[in-house]
């Protein structure tokens, strides 16, 4: 209950599945050296010593509290401001000491350190460049078979048109033109179109 307490919670199994580690008191010495590391560094003094970090209330399913207490005065604690900056400037080092990640890894009262934006391998301007050729690519294509079925349509048309030309065949008498014969509706020759005119008059 001390004010300048942090509780942990982690979750090794979560973290590692298969390949999850025991939490014993190995690990909880490796936790006080990360901690007492870590204010050494934000501090730049070399009065923490792993002993000043203190752990209790330890449960199996590891979660725990941990102050940090003051070398010069073995009882009064270090501020809770102080041991938060130290936590946030070495997240990532406690992180890897027990191969986990902020979510499985949690200071509850310490907000977790925004990761650097993740940069791709591809640049962006690659990947726009590669956009843009598809597109041009795209629309060669669309103009190339569009033509084609252009070409197509305007052959099969004059070849339509040709076979049309040659079904209506215009027979030649003499130099003159006639027209075809229709034999289903016959034809009538204008000679023997009336009775009376059979005859010439005298």
């Amino acid at each position: 209950d001390a004010q300048n307490a942090f509780k942990v919670r982690i979750s090794i199994k979560t973290a590692l599945g298969d390949n999850a580690y025991a939490w014993d008191a190995n690990e909880e010495y490796l936790f006080k050296a990360m901690v007492a590391f870590a204010m050494r560094r934000y501090s730049s003094k070399s009065t923490t010593q792993i002993s000043n970090v203190l752990l209790c209330n330890v449960t199996d399913r590891v979660s725990f509290w941990f102050v940090v207490t003051d070398s010069s005065k073995n009882v009064t604690t270090v501020p809770g401001s102080e041991v938060e900056a130290a936590i946030r400037m070495n997240r990532n080092r406690i992180n890897n000491a027990f191969l986990l990640s902020d979510k499985t890894l949690q200071f509850l009262k310490i907000t977790s350190t925004l990761s650097p934006p993740v940069e791709p391998s591809t640049p962006v301007w690659l990947i726009v460049f590669g956009v843009v050729l598809c597109l041009i690519v795209v629309g060669i294509l669309f103009l190339v078979v569009s033509g084609i079925q252009k070409h197509k349509k305007k052959n099969k048309e004059s070849t339509e048109r040709e076979n049309l030309e040659e079904k209506v065949e215009v027979t030649l008498e003499n130099g003159i033109p006639c027209e075809a014969l229709d034999l289903k509706a016959g034809h009538i020759n204008g000679v023997f179109g009336a009775d009376d005119e059979r005859f010439t008059s005298l």
